[in-house]
Formats: C-alpha cells, structure tokens, sequence
C-alpha cells in the first residue's frame, strides 16, 4: 500500500471518529437540550424527526452533487458544518436558533454520511480487501468517547457550551488538517498529481445513477432499514425497557446503550478479518440471527442481567449489517457507487425514523415484551436477501454468480 492510501485510510478514520463522538454528544444530551430551549414534550418530538429528514435531503443533495464535485471536497466542508451545527445547539437561547442549528446539522450531516461512506468504498475498492467495518469502528468509538464526554458535562453540571467548545475546538481543526490526505476512487490509484483532474473526473461513471437497478438496490435498502430500527430500538428504548420492564435501578438502566456500543466497537474491529475470510454473505447472515437472538433475549429475560446479555448480543450482531450494506452497494455498481450509496443513505435516516415510534406505540398498545419481537423479525428478515451481498448477484436469472469482469483470472474476490 502508497503513502497516500495508508494518509487517506487514517484521515477517513478520524473523519468516522470525529463524527461518532459529534452525534453522541448531540443525542446524549436532548434532556439539556430541552431544558435550556423550554422544548415542550409534545413539540420534542417534531424537532427530532426534523435532524433525520433533512438529513435524507442533504443525502440526497449529494447524489446530484457528486456528479460535479468530489465526495472528498464535500467531506471536507461538511465536516466543519457539523461541527459548529453542534456549537449552535449548544450557545443559542430561543426556539428559532435552536430550529436554525438542528437544521444545518441535519442537512450537513446527510451531505457528510454519503460522502464518508463514499470514499469508504472507493478506498476499499482499491485495498481490493474488506476495510470498510473498520472505519465504522472507528465510528463507534467516537461514540464512546461522546457518550462519556457527555456524562462527565451532565455529572459536573457544565453547560452545553462548555461541554461543546472543547471538543469542537480540537476536532474541528483536526479533521480540516486531516482533510488534505482524504483520496477519491481515481486519486487513490494514481496518486497525488491526479488531484488536479479529479474534479473534471468525479462526474464521469456517474451517468449510471439514472439507470440504476431499483430491484438490485431494494434488498440493501431494505437491510439498511431493518438495521437502523434495530439500532434506534437499542438507543430509544434500552433504558426505559431495562427499569420498566426488568425492574432495574436508574443506574443500571444507563449501561445497555453503552454495552451496547462497546460491543459494535468490537463486532466491527474484528468484522473485516470474517469477511476476508469467510465472505460478506456468511458475516451478513451470521450477524442477522446473532442480533435476532439478542432481541429474542431481551423479550423473554426475566430480569436485568438477562436482558443485558441480549442487548450485548445485538451490539455484536448488528454492527456488521450497515458497513457491509454500503459495501455491497459499491459492488453492485462500481460505475456509479456514489449514487447507489448517496441513494442508499436515505433509508439510514427513514429506518431511525421507523424505528423508535413503532416500538413505542406497539409497547403502549400492546407490551414491551410484544413489541421487541417486532426488530427482531425484521432483522431475521435479512436472511432472505444475504445473496445481495455476494461479489456479484445472479443478474441473469439462473442461479449462478459471476464473476466482474475486473476480477476474472484473481482467483476469489478479496471481499
């Protein structure tokens, strides 16, 4: 591997790290934030719908705009947006600035997921290896560290400017810095000088997104939503399920979410080594049924350490669901990845919009234990579509796969 891919791979890293930790810091403290605005239960709700579907446009957005710019340039600037949308939360008093901060927030965090994930795939593509579940790892534990950040702000009574100052002021610079060695699908292989034509280049392959194969992109969209109601289930609902139901303290109510992530950190740092080994398709449908029985654990525990096992067991089963989904896009159509991925991304957003409200009203109108058995068929149901992330799908009807042309004469694919 080139200098430049070993300073492009670190970059994305820290780019997936910094954006963890940013959204960590966003979600964990929507109590504080609700304080220091006066939001309203009733109206809370509106303004979290809002960061999720403006980000489904600013994806959006960037399907059209990769056609002209590089996904490398978009990351860059939308980063530093993200980061002083986070700011603006945090530093404003009245309704409409914190309206104005969620919706720059949501529509740059749209703009910077496709893009991330964008030069994920390129990057991965190039290694001609899996790589991309490590950048998610590096994601996860963003979170961590946002999530912890978050506590000590909440611990020590810190307002959200204080809490949020610090951290913009060293990862803000730091991503910018590190935006220098971010490398696009063409730059990746030819090196630096190839930057000055990349821009003239980032259109090219690009004529295919008219013409993508909706029936081909269904299955992944569909997986990539079964997994984000998974995820928004474990992120909306842990607590509450754990004391509710389980009749655990409040402090102990506070530790599946963080089990939770821990064990996506670990699920993922390892999650590239059994898809070099074993294929995508095998990690795919060994993730499904280990996060479906997670879910089926926290249905029929009897207490509090029974139902954290299932929420470890989600955290290691579903962490390997979205990187993998973004990858297979990438495979399904290396002319126009960019656009299937851009396109793909929407149903990250409308899968946390799902999710959350579903189990809410089914645990309301029915029970909790009910209403956890609803994630889980949904995410068994990805089962039925694990050949989608095969190296190449049967487009031809028969049964068989083939093989990319690109490929022919190497043996396995290396993904």
């Amino acid at each position: 591997m080139t200098d430049v891919l070993r300073r492009g791979r670190a970059s994305l890293a820290f780019s997936f790290f910094a954006q963890g930790a940013t959204f960590a810091l966003l979600v964990t403290r929507i109590p504080a934030i609700q304080d220091r605005y006066g939001v309203s239960d009733a109206l809370l709700p509106a303004f979290l719908a809002a960061v999720p579907i403006l980000a489904g446009v600013g994806s959006v957005t960037t399907e059209q705009l990769v056609k002209r710019i590089r996904p490398s340039r978009l990351l860059r600037w939308s980063q530093p947006v993200v980061l002083l949308a986070l700011l603006g939360v945090g530093s404003g008093d009245r309704l409409v600035e914190l309206a104005v901060a969620l919706g720059a927030f949501g529509l740059a965090v749209g703009a910077l997921d496709a893009s991330m994930n964008m030069l994920g795939v390129s990057l991965q593509r190039t290694y001609g290896r899996s790589i991309m579940l490590g950048f998610h790892a590096t994601y996860s534990l963003g979170g961590i560290v946002g999530a912890s950040l978050a506590w000590v702000g909440a611990h020590w009574h810190l307002s959200l400017f204080v809490s949020y100052l610090p951290v913009v002021l060293v990862l803000l610079p730091a991503a910018f810095v590190g935006s220098r060695w971010y490398v696009d699908g063409g730059a990746a292989v030819a090196g630096p000088e190839a930057d000055a034509d990349a821009d003239a280049e980032a259109g090219k392959g690009q004529g295919e997104s008219g013409a993508l194969v909706f029936r081909l992109l269904l299955p992944l969209c569909l997986v990539m939503t079964f997994a984000y109601i998974g995820d928004s289930t474990v992120s909306n609902w842990s607590a509450k399920y754990l004391q509710d139901v389980l009749g655990s303290s409040e402090q102990l109510a506070t530790v599946p979410y963080n089990v939770y992530m821990v064990m996506t950190l670990v699920g993922r740092g390892v999650g590239d080594f059994g898809v070099r080994r074993f294929g995508a398709v095998a990690v795919v449908r060994l993730g499904a049924v280990v996060a479906a029985l997670g879910f089926a654990v926290v249905a029929v525990a009897p207490g509090a350490w029974v139902g954290m096992l299932g929420f470890t067991l989600l955290g290691l089963g579903l962490c390997v669901l979205v990187p993998q989904t973004f990858a297979a896009a990438g495979r399904l159509f290396p002319g126009a990845s960019d656009a299937a991925i851009a396109r793909l991304n929407i149903f990250n957003y409308v899968g946390f919009l799902i999710g959350s409200p579903l189990v809410g009203a089914l645990g309301d109108a029915w029970n909790y234990r009910g209403a956890m058995l609803v994630p889980m068929v949904l995410v068994l149901a990805t089962l039925g579509y694990a050949r989608s992330f095969a190296p190449e799908p049967d487009r031809y009807g028969d049964g068989h796969e083939r093989p990319r042309t690109a490929d022919v004469g190497r043996g396995s694919y290396g993904l």
